[in-house]
């Protein structure tokens, strides 16, 4: 892997130059006898070779925009000048380009006739009495033309590989800032309608009470914000700063119970997180118990939770627990609420469960592994 000094290969129009160039700098060269030799046809007959010469090379320029018509206007314009001229150069090289451009282009099959054409015409060529090629010659050719088509083929086989896997990284980013998303958004915004909720309730009756839970709208509308920016900073454009916040983690689980409590829920925890787990492990914890807080604010506000965060033998254990009805959660859409969370705990090689509680309620339990570090600092697996 090159750093920004290292020589890149030419692309567009500079790569078509290149190609054509090339063409037009070694076929005249092994073209030169028809012009230092004594002359054996007319200067007429050597002008009109060396204009097909041209001609065929040239159009190589265009090889990758117009690949069939090209390698077919080269086949035709190679096949002239062999016929017309006396001498035998190396145009052939033009149509193993032309038909190299035409398989790596996906076209196939135009490939293989073009190929099947060339190699019928020489054969022809030579049982017409053609001296300059041979039998021999004849199957160096043939297997030239076959191992071009198939390089141009490996070629495109290869950039339509490459173009499926960016797809897919792509469809796999996507739904994991949509998963980012949906945890962020749902769980503030639900917050903040218990909130709300809360001081419209009593705002008349306890003004103390009311002012409280404006505040607590407040903090959770900035730790929203706060989170939305980190969350999309990965969609900024590349002459815009990094974002600075880092990625929520275990050390911020605290804020959420903090944040629960303040739109009236009752939350026990037990927190012994792991000081060394990798951030990615930290991030799907902070998730999880993110959404299974959202999810008891919405479905059962009246109920007492209980948070167990704890550090295991390799791995994080997660136990959000509440006594409220205990009715299943709606899974909603793909990639997110329950499917979401587990999609985080497998990802990471662990599993999810979420029901209702042995002893009524919802329970929720995760296990996430990680490789404990070994004593130089190296994972351990």
């Amino acid at each position: 892997m090159g750093g920004r000094g290292s020589p890149r290969a030419p692309r567009g129009r500079v790569r078509d130059a290149a190609l054509a160039g090339g063409a037009l700098l070694v076929v005249p060269v092994s073209s030169l006898k028809s012009l230092t030799a004594a002359s054996a046809e007319p200067w007429t007959a050597t002008a009109f070779s060396w204009t097909l010469i041209l001609l065929a090379c040239g159009a190589l320029y265009f090889g990758r925009r117009y690949p069939v018509t090209v390698a077919a206007f080269v086949l035709v314009t190679t096949a002239v000048y062999y016929v017309t001229s006396v001498h035998d150069g190396g145009l052939m090289i033009a149509v193993i380009a032309a038909l190299y451009l035409v398989a790596a282009a996906g076209r196939l099959q135009a490939a293989v006739v073009l190929a099947a054409l060339t190699v019928i015409c020489t054969g022809t060529g030579t049982l017409l009495g053609n001296k300059d090629v041979n039998g021999v010659a004849l199957f160096m050719l043939t297997g030239w033309v076959v191992a071009m088509v198939a390089l141009g083929w490996v070629r495109y086989s290869r950039l339509a590989y490459l173009r499926e896997a960016e797809r897919v990284a792509a469809g796999e980013e996507r739904l994991r800032i949509a998963r980012e998303l949906h945890d962020v958004v749902g769980h503030h915004l639900s917050l903040i309608n218990v909130q709300a909720g809360t001081s419209l309730h009593r705002f008349h009756r306890d003004p103390a009470q009311g002012e409280a839970a404006l505040a607590a709208i407040k903090e959770s509308s900035r730790e929203a914000l706060r989170d939305l920016r980190a969350t999309l900073g990965v969609l900024r454009q590349a002459d815009e700063e990094a974002p600075t916040a880092p990625a929520p983690g275990l050390d911020r689980i605290g804020e959420l119970i903090g944040s629960a409590r303040s739109a009236g829920l009752t939350v026990h925890s037990r927190l012994a997180g792991a000081a060394d787990a990798p951030t990615e492990v930290g991030l799907a914890a902070y998730r999880i118990v993110q959404e299974s807080l959202t999810n008891v604010s919405r479905h059962a506000s009246a109920a007492e939770v209980t948070v167990s965060v704890e550090h295991g033998q390799g791995e994080l254990r997660i136990e959000v627990a509440d006594d409220g009805p205990g009715q299943a959660v709606s899974p909603g859409a793909p990639g997110s609420g329950l499917d979401g969370m587990r999609e985080r705990a497998r990802a990471l090689g662990g599993e999810l469960t979420a029901g209702p509680g042995p002893g009524g309620g919802f329970l929720v339990r995760a296990r996430l592994p990680y490789p404990a570090p070994s004593r130089n600092g190296a994972p351990v697996r």
